[in-house]
């Protein structure tokens, strides 16, 4: 097979991988619109700002566990590579139990866990209330939330990103008819929008669960108590996830800064900022979809001792992660006052987000390299690493905001946000080529 016939191979299997991954990204933005929708038609009007801070608490809460779905992707990917498929069951098996663990400990502490982060959030009593109800209800369910994140990093693990996509739309479908009944077939008000989700979160693990047993791996022997937690595994599983949730715990500290700072520059401020933070979550949405199919390339690759299927890996998916970053770019900046207006018509908030527009415009340019690298270091399981390197980020981040913001203002933040993306980026990139000649050594 020649070069370029092998080039446009790879081309395939990057898409095919990447775009289900981006579709099933994309849906879940529909779940916030009708939450939305059918709580802002409720009789009570807190009833909008306690789905809005509910949902801020479980989006909180569930980033912070995202490691359950990176760390399985990779170790599953590497395992998928080997052929190993004893490895890839322990892995599976592992990561459930971890995942029902964590997600049992916060129903466990249901009720600390709620006041105290309610009281953190803020908000009215009457809102206070109504997401205290959305939130007591949803969270019955965390395991199984927990758990779908082990099922979604496996299946991609395996490059079978087409069945995510198949769950994921399933599990909002599920989420949204269950929203309609329980809300206005049943008049459950709030809690039947929190008892909506945590449905679909179980149907969902349930349907997930099924599609794993039926594509398990055959002719293995039955996995024993000593394999299950076998040291050395159950070291790296831990040390894995540990590293993952430490980056992902300092890249909320960082967003965290910016809402904060933002807020105290005034309401003005602090909604131009969400507006324009909105385009680069959309802008996200797509290219977490080729970083993840990096993960799952880059994992197999090592996994199967394949270097020349390693670059290929990183180079095409790059490429593309690439080309998509230069389309948002050039679209925001072409019709970015648009969507602006599209997204609010408060003439002040609109005016405030055009100034700073250029900077969102800025953004997938500027971020792409870290998304990518952040992929590929997952699917290479080097957490090690990324857990560094976003510490070192994150203290250029504070150090810019803190020189800049108090000389250009809401300038400054967005400047210290691109420092962020740009010190994640080139931190990684100036690892990688020690990191590509370390797992062929070690693996």
């Amino acid at each position: 097979m020649s070069d370029a016939t092998s080039t446009r191979g790879w081309h395939g299997r990057v898409l095919a991988l990447a775009l289900p991954i981006i579709a099933a990204n994309l849906t879940q933005p529909l779940l916030s619109i009708v939450d939305t929708a059918i709580s802002g038609h409720l009789s009570a009007p807190a009833s909008l700002g306690g789905v809005a801070l509910g949902g801020l608490f479980f989006n909180t809460v569930y980033w912070a566990f995202g490691f359950l779905r990176m760390a399985t992707t990779g170790l599953v990917a590497q395992a998928h590579g080997a052929k190993n498929g004893a490895a890839l069951r322990a892995t599976l098996a592992r990561a459930l139990i971890l995942a029902v663990a964590i997600g049992a400990v916060l129903v466990a502490v249901k009720g600390p866990l709620l006041a105290g982060a309610l009281a953190v959030l803020g908000g009215s009593p009457d809102v206070t209330e109504a997401a205290h109800s959305y939130c007591a209800v949803r969270l019955w369910a965390a395991p199984m939330a927990l758990a779908n994140y082990v099922v979604l990093g496996t299946l991609l693990g395996r490059q079978r990103a087409s069945t995510a996509l198949l769950i994921q739309a399933s599990i909002n479908l599920i989420n949204m008819i269950a929203a309609a009944v329980f809300v206005y077939g049943l008049g459950w008000g709030v809690a039947g929008l929190g008892g909506a989700t945590a449905l679909a979160d179980t149907l969902g693990f349930l349907f997930g669960a099924i599609i794993l047993w039926r594509i398990r791996p055959r002719g293995l022997p039955r996995l024993d108590l000593a394999t299950l937690v076998e040291r050395g595994a159950v070291a790296r599983l831990i040390l894995v996830n540990r590293d993952i949730f430490l980056r992902t715990l300092c890249l909320l500290v960082c967003f965290a800064w910016f809402a904060h700072e933002g807020a105290l520059q005034g309401d003005t401020i602090l909604a131009a900022n969400a507006v324009l933070l909105n385009l680069q979550t959309f802008m996200a949405f797509v290219l977490d979809g080729f970083a993840q199919a990096a993960e799952a390339l880059v994992g197999e690759a090592i996994g199967a001792r394949a270097r020349v299927d390693y670059e290929h890996a990183i180079r095409i998916s790059t490429l593309w992660a690439g080309i998509c970053a230069t389309v948002f770019a050039a679209i925001y900046a072409l019709i970015g006052p648009a969507i602006i207006s599209a997204l609010t018509d408060h003439a002040s908030v609109r005016d405030a987000a055009l100034t700073y527009l250029p900077w969102a415009a800025a953004s997938p340019i500027v971020s792409v390299w870290s998304f990518q690298l952040d992929g590929i270091y997952i699917g290479a399981t080097r957490t090690r690493d990324l857990r560094n390197t976003m510490g070192f980020a994150m203290a250029c981040f504070l150090a810019a905001a803190l020189a800049l913001q108090s000389v250009f203002g809401n300038h400054g933040l967005w400047a210290a946000l691109m420092v962020l993306m740009i010190a994640r980026g080139a931190s990684l990139g100036a690892l990688l080529p020690r990191m590509g000649r370390a797992v062929f050594a070690t693996v």
